[in-house]
Formats: structure tokens, C-alpha cells, sequence
């Protein structure tokens, strides 16, 4: 558990020797199943994931639990509410539970997001709960991320059909409709499935509805059953292969991205360079289309 927390560290902080330790993990990694928990504030995100880590163990699966926290604003560390909220598997050996700060990240995630789960899943992890921050609709960028989506709503937020507008209401595989103890718990229901009615599902079945009360353990049994019957659906008919092999382009270009801007930053945007430029775009006599090529011909691009 320690050489994993190291490891993690390592790579999630861009340390020296995590490209190393990545190449050497990389081609033990893409068996884990991948599931991502998203949905707004308050849905009860954390204690649905805490559940379904209670689940798994219970199945004998080994699981890793990747918290995407708010970053602080003082230490730039990740606010640890969600791990928090999970230390009943703490002295579990075989669940690992791991805080990250998105650090101004967009889209739910932390950047290093996509290392991590490397090395959770060459650890030999069966399944990687990833929960998001939940910020409402930003959370989209899980899609690339994970292998089966969960989106978790609850009735009494105020103004569900505004809810249902959001972006995430797209990316679901399986709705969560969590405290389903509450009154307006159907009306949420029928609004899903109002929704689905106007979506194109390309000849799939629409995602399954599945209501829970997280905090009783009422309804997480279902909630797996659903992600169980919709890895088997997208394995069956080539969705799967299509999604991990998406999340691999996109793992490429982010960091093909990242190592651009950094070599940038080394080569020809030092501090102070970055600064007259800034002068430059505050004065208006270049605009910033033009100052990025200038930086990139003084690296030979």
C-alpha cells in the first residue's frame, strides 16, 4: 500500500522518475473496469461509492477509489471531504483510497487523472471507482475517462428540469436516482425518461433508471447489476474496445499538450518573457494568436 501511495505521488506530481515507473506499469495496466460517479453537489456521490466499495469487497473484487476533491485554495491540496467520508475501508487491504486536487483543472478531473489510474490498475485492481468534484455541468470530461458512467441525481435540488439540461445528463450509462426516500423521487424518474424519449440512442438501449436510497444500502445490489449488464452489452458489440481505445487518443494528446507547453516554457516563454508578451497583449498591438506564434517559431515549429 505504500509503494502504491508512493508510486502515485510520483507520477501525479511529474516527479523525475515517473515516466520511468509508467513505461514499466503501462503495459500491465487496462484490465481494471473503470467507473465513473458524477452528478451535482449533494447527490450523495460519496456515500453511493463508499457502498458499492462495500459491495465489491463483499464479491471478493479488489477496488481502488480515486476522489477527485475541490483544490484548496490556501495549501493547493485537495479539500479531503470525500475520503473522509470513506474511512470505514481504510483498514481494508484491499481497497485503496486516494484524495486528488483538480488544481484549477476543468471538467471534474484532476489532469493527472488518467496516470493514476495506470497505476491503480497495474497494482491489480478489478474495479476503480472514480468520483468527480461535482460542479454541475464541467463534469463531462469523465466520458473520456471511464469505462461505465454513473450519473447520480436526487429530487428536491430545486429545479430537476434544469438539472436534466445539464451536460452530464448526456454521458450517462446508468441514472442514479439517489434518496429515492424523498417526495418528487418519480418525478425525477419521469423526467429521465422524458428525456430519453427525444435522445438518438444509435440502435442501443437507452441507460437504465436505478433508484436508491445510498445511506440504507437500498438499491447499490441493482446499481452494479446495471454497470455488470452494461460493460457485457458495450464488450458484446465493440463499444468498450471503441471507448478504451478514444481514452488512449486522448491520453496521448493531453499529454502531448502538456510536454509542448512545458518545452515551450523552457525554450522560449521564460517569466520574463512571458511578461513582455503579456505587456504586448495589454497595449493591444498583438493579439494572442499571433504572440503563440511567435513563441512557436522561436522554438523551430
Amino acid at each position: 500500500m505504500r509503494a502504491l501511495a508512493r508510486a502515485i505521488t510520483a507520477v501525479e506530481n511529474g516527479r523525475p522518475e515517473a515516466p520511468a515507473l509508467l513505461a514499466a506499469l503501462f503495459p500491465h495496466a487496462g484490465e481494471s473496469l473503470v467507473v465513473g460517479v458524477t452528478g451535482p453537489p449533494g447527490s450523495g456521490k460519496s456515500t453511493l461509492v463508499d457502498r458499492l466499495t462495500a459491495h465489491l469487497r463483499r464479491q471478493g473484487k479488489k477496488v481502488g477509489i480515486v476522489a477527485v476533491d475541490p483544490t484548496s485554495p490556501f495549501s493547493g491540496g485537495a479539500i479531503l471531504g470525500d475520503r473522509i467520508r470513506m474511512q470505514g475501508h481504510a483498514a481494508d487491504e484491499g481497497v485503496f483510497i486516494r484524495s486528488m486536487a483538480t488544481r484549477g483543472h476543468l471538467g471534474g478531473l484532476a489532469a493527472a487523472t488518467g496516470r493514476v489510474l495506470t497505476v491503480l490498475a497495474a497494482s491489480g485492481k478489478d474495479v476503480i471507482l472514480v468520483e468527480t468534484v461535482g460542479v454541475g455541468q464541467d463534469e463531462v470530461e469523465i466520458m473520456g475517462t471511464a469505462d461505465v458512467s454513473l450519473v447520480v441525481l436526487v429530487p428536491g435540488l430545486g429545479d430537476e428540469v434544469q438539472a436534466l439540461k445539464a451536460g452530464i445528463m448526456e454521458i450517462a450509462d446508468v441514472f442514479v436516482v439517489n434518496k429515492a426516500d424523498r417526495d418528487g423521487v418519480d418525478r425525477v424518474v419521469a423526467e429521465i425518461e422524458s428525456m430519453l424519449s427525444l435522445a438518438t440512442h444509435e440502435g442501443h438501449p437507452p441507460p437504465q433508471i436505478v433508484k436508491t436510497v445510498a445511506t440504507d444500502d437500498r438499491g447499490v445490489d441493482e446499481v452494479w447489476a446495471a454497470v455488470e449488464a452494461f460493460r457485457a452489452r458495450s464488450a458484446g458489440n465493440g463499444m468498450l474496445a471503441e471507448r478504451r481505445r478514444a481514452q488512449l487518443r486522448r491520453q496521448l494528446e493531453e499529454t502531448l499538450q502538456d510536454r509542448l507547453l512545458t518545452r515551450a516554457r523552457e525554450a522560449a516563454l521564460t517569466p520574463e518573457a512571458l511578461e513582455n508578451q503579456v505587456d504586448r497583449l495589454e497595449a493591444r498591438t498583438v493579439d494572442p494568436l499571433a504572440a503563440a506564434e511567435e513563441v512557436m517559431k522561436r522554438m523551430g515549429l
